[in-house]
């Protein structure tokens, strides 16, 4: 059996193994990393020889590491890199290429709407009803989504809400707020078993789900990078956050990306964002927070375009709508869940 995993950022490792009665007997470690001293290669294969075939990632590393001489250097991957590829190998954790993703493009609706299909698009993963989905928001109104674990009156101006008709709603993962206009973000949820990110830790994990649109905002021309845990910058500053939560067996991973946001209202509905500005020297509001549009110099539509032919020139895809199942079973939970108070201001 014959497992690969790419280091993000790094170099392939690939394994051949064989077992027995669920011991592994035979591994052969391969890739174009670097290693030293040379023959440590054999010393990390005879270390896999005689582990049970369940063997986690962490019993997988534990035992290259009590095998290693404390002087031997990894180069381009890590022990851990070498238990994901043993693990896909026997068939325990899955890549990019052994899933075929739904893609469904921009529909607008009310934003609140999308906060309750990704829970809705996440059980139906888990129960097997629907392939792993990449999914692009789009909303015909304003709205601030605040992360689960977010204070409510320490994010919100409740004064300045009201006064833009503003509405808010807590999503179901953790994070920051985002304040989101028509065409002012590029949002998109990302829906994949669990078993994609078998043996990562969740931060190798935000920045593994988002190496795809790293290649897309390269082909627009922007030089990004991800700064842990969860922010894709360049070298002119921020452009996203990304926010994750796994569920049944199932990923949830969502980014929103700037694309021109009025300051100014952001600053007076969101009391954080005061914060945050005042930390970067900014003492003027009145300027627009534009990373998308003004590294791509391309209307909105454009880069979302370029994005969804990316993805879908790098993976197996088929397009489809939501389908009336889906939109009931998030009008339901809008409505009892998202649009009340019991949940929206669960932490004040």
């Amino acid at each position: 059996m014959r497992g690969e995993y790419k280091v993000p950022g790094g170099k392939l490792v690939a394994i051949d193994v064989e077992t027995d009665g669920g011991i592994i007997t035979r591994a052969a470690v391969s890739g174009d990393f670097f290693l030293e001293p040379d023959d440590a290669l054999e010393e990390i294969n005879q270390a896999l020889v005689g582990l049970p075939s369940t063997s986690s990632v962490a019993d997988i590393v534990r035992a290259i590491s009590m095998r290693l001489a404390p002087e031997v250097q990894f180069i381009g991957f890590t022990p851990e890199a070498v238990g994901i590829a043993v693990r896909r190998a026997l068939g325990h954790a899955i890549d990019w290429s052994d899933l075929t993703f739904d893609v469904i493009g921009p529909v607008s609706m009310d934003p609140r709407m999308h906060v309750a299909l990704d829970e809705v698009i996440v059980g139906e993963l888990a129960r097997g009803e629907v392939n792993p989905s990449l999914r692009i928001w789009e909303w015909d109104q304003p709205l601030v989504v605040i992360g689960s674990f977010q204070s409510y009156r320490n994010e919100i101006d409740d004064e300045g809400r009201e006064r833009h008709g503003i509405n808010v709603v807590r999503r179901i993962t953790g994070g920051g707020a985002m304040f989101m206009e028509p065409g002012n973000c590029v949002t998109y949820s990302l829906v994949v078993p669990a078993s994609l990110v078998e043996g990562l830790s969740f931060e190798r994990s935000y920045e593994f789900l988002d190496q795809w649109v790293m290649g897309a905002l390269a082909e627009l021309g922007v030089n990004a990078r991800y700064v842990p845990l969860n922010d894709i910058a360049s070298d002119k500053g921020k452009i996203a956050g990304a926010a994750q939560r796994r569920l049944s067996g199932v990923v949830l991973h969502h980014v929103t990306m700037a694309y021109d946001i009025d300051a100014d209202k952001m600053l007076e509905v969101l009391r954080i964002g005061r914060e945050k500005l005042s930390d970067k020297g900014t003492k003027s509001a009145n300027k627009r927070v534009d990373p998308l549009r003004s590294q791509t110099q391309l209307p909105r539509e454009r880069i979302i375009e370029s994005f969804l032919a990316h993805f879908e020139g790098r993976y197996a895809t088929r397009s489809r709508d939501y389908t009336d199942e889906e939109l009931a079973a998030a009008r339901e939970l809008v409505e009892t869940k998202f649009s009340s108070e019991e949940w929206t201001k669960r932490i004040p």
